[in-house]
């Protein structure tokens, strides 16, 4: 039987990094803005012991997770939307995504040598066949998703319905018209322009339906709505196409401007690659293997905003008019909850930047930070001479802040909150991802077993301090907080890192706060299946 562990394991020393750069790898990092001190770091990692969270319990209602009475929650609206007249907020929204994990399932039968018969597929469905279930599902109820009149002009353009397809067992067809560049091509299509809704007066897109709750929730008092997309460089063209189209509509519908931004994530962000002896993988032609980063390195495209109050949300978390009013009303309830306690936190650290403060304001801080942000100070800290103990209290409540929307467990893949214990064993809240518990501690995965709460990805942010200058967000990053994972290329295994994720080991040192939402405001759409659901379906 495991012995329970009240402090994570010291990682072992990892062997030194087997690489010793060429000039022309000296040359393609200087390019890239990559040093030799990272990529040595990285090497490192990869080659050390696991990265896990140390998870101590997870959060629940009254332990970690706040949960708001209806007079609180009202009380918290006109805050937000001060805040949003001011010109505060701005929504950021990474949107580089592809669709073709939507399609995953259309694409494994698509691309088949010998297509099965319609009965074949069916046989595999009823005995429980998860891919053959979508694609009957698909077939059958076609027509109900957002995109069936562009898959059925295709279909009539070259003289063909999608009956006669299926009757004929030709219904590879359709897939490959919705799929490839035959047709709409929305395997390769980024999610983001993905028609998700149907209305009366046409479809909208993911993007669309950012821009409409964007004007909901950070429209300033000039009428200007700030809102900024994480894109490939690769579909920049395809955005600025669809937003040329789009935009003047809800321009004109909501009396507004859209100030758009994109971005992409910078190749200095990338991250090298090992191959299962430790050694860093090569291309082809000797160059060095660098993967993305992965969605923590977005923290760089967050970080040059500058920006005051930003909302954070996934580019499929999205839902049509007649749902909106609960997802906008618990987004202004965030961003009231957020600057109520940021209003209180600079309070105090005006305080205590005083030269001459008084044991009355060292125990405000302390009592607040302890009450409100859930951050205990060190056993010794009562011993400390005065000067000493302000300098704890001001680093702490100095520094981003975040609130974090979490819903009821509903059994979603994805992360959650938890109490982790830090190496000084400290315990912080932190959002945690599946990948981040040890696989091989019963007692850790009994805890993940137990979380009461998901994180759907709903956060709102505050970047500034007390003075009104922007934190540089990457000093409060846990750097070993990476994800480490098996992959191949050209048919060699590879050991590949990916970058503490955005919402966890690069927030692992903000103040988090979190807020239980409603589960009507998480409605993501991971499969083309979750476009059947009702709340992604026109009212009835």
């Amino acid at each position: 039987m495991e012995k329970e562990k009240d402090m994570p394991p010291t990682p072992k020393k990892s062997s030194p990094p087997c690489w010793s750069p060429t000039e022309e790898d000296l040359a393609q990092l200087r390019v890239l803005g990559i040093s030799q001190t990272r990529i040595r770091r990285q090497i490192a990692l990869l080659q050390g012991a696991r990265h896990h969270r140390h998870l101590d319990r997870p959060c629940t209602r009254g332990d970690g997770i706040h949960r708001l009475s209806r007079v609180e929650a009202r009380s918290l609206v006109p805050l937000q939307e001060e805040g949003a007249r001011e010109g505060r907020f701005l929504k950021f929204v990474p949107a580089s995504g592809a669709a073709s994990r939507m399609f995953e399932a259309l694409h494994h039968y698509q691309r088949q040598t010998e297509m099965p018969l319609i009965r074949q597929i069916r046989q595999r469905a009823a005995r429980g066949g998860r891919r053959a279930e979508v694609v009957i599902r698909f077939l059958e109820e076609w027509d109900r998703f957002p995109f069936s009149q562009d898959l059925k002009e295709k279909l009539l353009a070259e003289g063909l319905t999608l009956s006669r397809l299926v009757q004929g067992d030709r219904w590879r067809k359709v897939l490959t018209l919705l799929l490839t560049d035959q047709g709409l091509n929305y395997r390769a299509l980024p999610k983001a322009l993905m028609k998700f809704h149907r209305y009366p007066e046409g479809c909208r897109s993911a993007l669309e339906e950012h821009l409409v709750e964007a004007a909901a929730i950070v429209r300033d008092g000039q009428g200007r709505i700030p809102i900024h997309f994480t894109i490939s460089p690769e579909h920049e063209p395809l955005f600025r196409e669809h937003l040329a189209t789009v935009k003047p509509r809800h321009e004109e519908r909501f009396g507004a401007r859209f100030a758009i931004g994109f971005s992409h994530q910078h190749r200095s962000t990338d991250t090298i690659a090992l191959d299962l002896e430790g050694r860093p993988l090569r291309e082809a032609d000797g160059r060095l293997h660098l993967r993305p980063g992965g969605h923590g390195a977005l923290l760089f495209n967050l970080n040059r905003l500058n920006g005051d109050l930003v909302y954070l949300k996934n580019i499929d978390n999205v839902v049509p008019d007649h749902l909106q009013r609960v997802t906008v009303d618990w987004k202004k309830i965030l961003g009231g909850y957020l600057i109520q306690t940021q209003r209180r936190v600079n309070l105090l650290l005006e305080r205590l930047a005083k030269k001459r403060i008084t044991l009355k304001d060292l125990e405000a801080g302390l009592d607040f930070l302890r009450e409100v942000l859930a951050v205990c100070e060190p056993p010794e800290f009562r011993k400390w001479p005065g000067e000493r103990r302000r300098e704890f209290l001001f680093q702490k409540l100095n520094r981003p802040l975040r609130v974090c929307g979490v819903v009821r467990n509903q059994g979603e893949p994805g992360g959650g909150p938890f109490w982790v214990r830090g190496r000084d064993g400290s315990l912080t809240l932190q959002i945690v991802e599946s990948a981040q518990v040890d696989p091989e501690s019963e007692t850790q995965r009994d805890i993940w077993r137990r979380a009461t709460h998901f994180n759907p990805v709903d956060l709102v942010c505050a970047l500034r301090d007390f003075r009104g200058r922007p934190f540089d967000l990457r000093r409060y990053v846990d750097p070993e907080a990476v994800f480490i994972s098996r992959k191949s290329k050209d048919g060699l295994d590879l050991k590949a890192l990916e970058l503490p994720g955005l919402w966890n080991g690069a927030m692992a040192d903000w103040n988090t706060l979190f807020l239980e939402v409603p589960l009507e405001t998480f409605n993501p759409v991971k499969t083309v299946l979750d476009l059947l659901r009702p709340e992604h379906q026109p009212p009835k």
